[in-house]
């Protein structure tokens, strides 16, 4: 006997209705609901532009567009696959055929089905970071270029070249006269790498993260066919975050929009920070111009912020040339009380406010991990960690490792805890591994002459480490790197005597380790920074041994002494770079180290640059914007503990912005220690 079974027939395009006047805001509402065309989209932060790029593709399927004509770029995962599931639950539709993803996923689609036409086979391989730096090795290898006498950058620091002159359309001559000038003796050497770097890639049938993008729009700009294939199949394209788009994703873009020229782009050009990674603003500002009869829509209602916040937020970035004038007005009530300015002594002061207010706010009743700690670089976050460690207030960074577990703190100390206990092995050998030359072979055998030398028994101090190193027969190639590591050593063992922390951490950076981190990270600035913070740090110490170990208890205070990590705490306080808070939130938010040199930074002062000024306020903006409920604007008007002698702070130029009522100034004052009281004669 058969059985009688029936399908479900499944909804078309078009055959289900959603209230969007009901659903959207009325700023929203005309964005989504506009007639197809070129639009541009100006989502002011916190205004809610995930959802008007939801609502428009669910516009565009009940309308009758099938999702496989439908185009969504983003820049991240995360953002690709919260929109899509967020169509589907707006549509009754199957949208699999929709093509929404990161660009560089988008591109992967493509190239699988014409990689041929470039040379390379539908199965090439995709090289992540570590493929990438074995590749070029090889590439640099098979140069023979001679780094006998200076030191040749490393695959990091190449790779970062290369793909700036890919993502900006600079060639890499001028990206090296912009970005590594001290390279410019190498040039020559590393237009050959990039060259055949890339013949490489396509031998090995690889390709980078780059070379989607980059390939991608040169399949599309050689092939007319396949490009009007393209063209004709997206009959609708949208763009997140379009103010972070560089030269390459905008040409891709460009050559994806049909005649029709129905594209929405949506981003802020106030929060565009990543100009230092290749992202183009003018693509943003000149959209109304690229695209004839471009609507410009403003999103400006905020749903995060309280009005006051909101109400800094605007005045702060007005400062600003370059921008579409927008203005954010707050859907949420006021009553709240005004961001507070908050200048403290110095940095160990504003340490402690930021620690005590976080602790009363948790007792206020808000959790931990609605606080934010903001900065413009990692290594302004030094004085908060310790801080927080000292007080138990379990914090996690989301700008890098904790300040003494970073590689390059670790490789200055190795040589401070050698001259400090000469059994070291682990820290002999970490330092002399730095220098061009040395492998793992030839550090043991240069560890086995120090040990010949009965000197890591005794227990006095060489007055000069070069009278004994000086002896021993490093690799050729080493030689001059291993003489100025003798000379720096007899810097930190002067005569015998230990010279102060601060002093040894200067004697390193400058006689060895700035070499070394120019040629091996692609940002040395920054962790030059951090070096030179350290110094600041070691102002507070006299004795090495103290200093030493309280590196040691830092860099293990998550864990116990083997260096086991604890599980981070559920409810922690979020210490991050602006650069990576963009895009979050939280009820409470510090922004800290509110000084010329430090926000906005001293380059961009000292260079006198309008444009990357402009960036450096916009980034000030982003950190504001953060803020739902409260919003702490900090700064140390003196540094004691510089090693560079700028004791008096002065307040960033930013604060000059907006009009003082804007703000509560709040005057913070140090309660008296017991030291402090007269007490008369002890009674006791």
């Amino acid at each position: 006997m058969s059985r009688s079974y029936n399908l479900n027939s499944q909804p078309k395009a078009g055959r289900f209705s959603l209230d969007y006047q009901a659903e959207l805001n009325e700023e929203q509402y005309a964005a989504v609901c506009s007639k197809p065309g070129p639009a541009l989209v100006i989502a002011g932060a916190g205004s809610g532009k995930t959802r008007t790029l939801t609502y428009r593709v669910a516009y565009l399927i009940e309308k009758g567009v099938e999702p496989k004509n439908i185009l969504l770029l983003t820049f991240t995962n995360k953002a690709s696959r919260e929109m899509l599931e967020r169509v589907r639950e707006l549509v009754p539709v199957d949208i699999s055929d929709l093509w929404g993803g990161t660009f560089h996923s988008i591109c992967n689609r493509i190239l699988r089905r014409h990689a041929e036409e470039l040379g390379f086979t539908s199965s090439f391989s995709i090289l992540d970071r570590d493929d990438q730096k074995s590749l070029i090795n090889s590439v640099i290898a098979d140069c023979d270029i001679d780094t006998k006498d200076k030191r040749f950058p490393k695959a990091d620091v190449l790779l970062t070249i290369f793909s700036l002159a890919l993502n900006t359309g600079a060639d890499i001559p001028k990206i090296v006269d912009e970005s590594y000038p001290y390279f410019e003796d190498w040039i020559e050497q590393i237009v050959e790498v990039g060259a055949k770097y890339t013949k490489k890639k396509l031998e090995v049938n690889s390709m980078d993260f780059d070379d989607l993008l980059l390939l991608t729009v040169k399949l599309l700009k050689n092939n007319l066919d396949l490009r009007q294939r393209y063209q004709k199949k997206f009959q609708h394209i949208m763009v997140d975050e379009f103010q972070d788009t560089n030269h390459v994703q905008s040409s891709l873009v460009n050559y994806l929009v049909a005649g029709q020229e129905s594209i929405m782009v949506v981003g802020d050009d106030a929060q565009s920070i990543y100009s230092w990674r290749g992202a183009d603003m003018e693509n943003i500002l000149s959209f109304p111009d690229r695209f004839k009869d471009a609507k410009v829509f403003r999103i400006e209602s905020n749903y995060r912020s309280v009005p006051e916040i909101l109400e800094l937020s605007n005045s702060a970035i007005k400062a600003n040339r370059k921008q579409f004038d927008k203005n954010l007005k707050a859907h949420r009530t006021g009553g709240s009380a005004r961001p507070a300015l908050v200048a403290l002594d110095d940095p160990g002061a504003q340490a402690n406010f930021v620690a005590q207010r976080v602790l009363e706010l948790r007792d206020e009743g808000v959790e931990l991990e609605e606080m934010a700690i903001l900065y413009r670089a990692h290594h302004q976050s030094l004085e908060i960690q310790m801080e927080f460690t000292s007080r138990n207030i379990p914090f996690q960074i989301t700008s890098g490792l904790r300040f003494f577990e970073q590689a390059h703190i670790k490789d200055v100390s190795a040589f401070m805890r050698f001259v400090v206990n000469r059994k070291d092995e682990v820290s002999f050998k970490r330092m002399i591994l730095l220098l061009p030359g040395i492998g793992n072979v030839g550090a043991d055998k240069l560890w086995r002459s120090w040990v010949a030398t009965g000197w890591h028994q005794r227990e006095d101090n060489p007055a000069k480490f070069s009278d004994i190193l000086l002896d021993f027969k490093p690799p050729k190639k080493a030689q001059a790197g291993w003489e100025q590591l003798c000379y720096t050593l007899d810097e930190l063992v002067n005569g015998g005597e230990f010279a102060r922390p601060s002093s040894m951490v200067y004697s390193i950076l400058e006689g060895t380790y700035d070499d070394y981190i120019r040629a091996t990270f692609d940002n040395y600035e920054q962790r030059k920074q951090d070096i030179q913070q350290l110094m600041d740090y070691g102002e507070g110490f006299d004795d090495i041994m103290e200093f030493l170990a309280q590196l040691s208890l830092m860099s293990t205070a998550d864990g116990d002494p083997s260096g086991k990590k604890e599980q981070p705490d559920d409810e922690s306080v979020v210490l991050s770079s602006i650069h990576q808070a963009k895009g979050l939130e939280w009820k409470v938010v510090f922004v800290i180290w509110l000084t010329d040199g430090m926000f906005p930074n001293g380059r961009i002062l000292d260079a006198d640059d309008q444009d990357a000024m402009e960036e450096e306020r916009r980034l000030f903006y982003v950190a504001i914007t953060r803020a739902k409920d409260e919003l702490y604007l900090t700064y140390p008007m003196i540094n004691p503990k510089s090693y560079r002698g700028d004791l008096v702070q002065t307040p960033s130029s930013f604060l000059d912005d907006f009009p003082r009522e804007l703000v509560e100034e709040w005057n913070v004052s140090s309660a008296p220690s017991w030291d402090d009281h007269d007490f008369g004669d002890d009674p006791f």
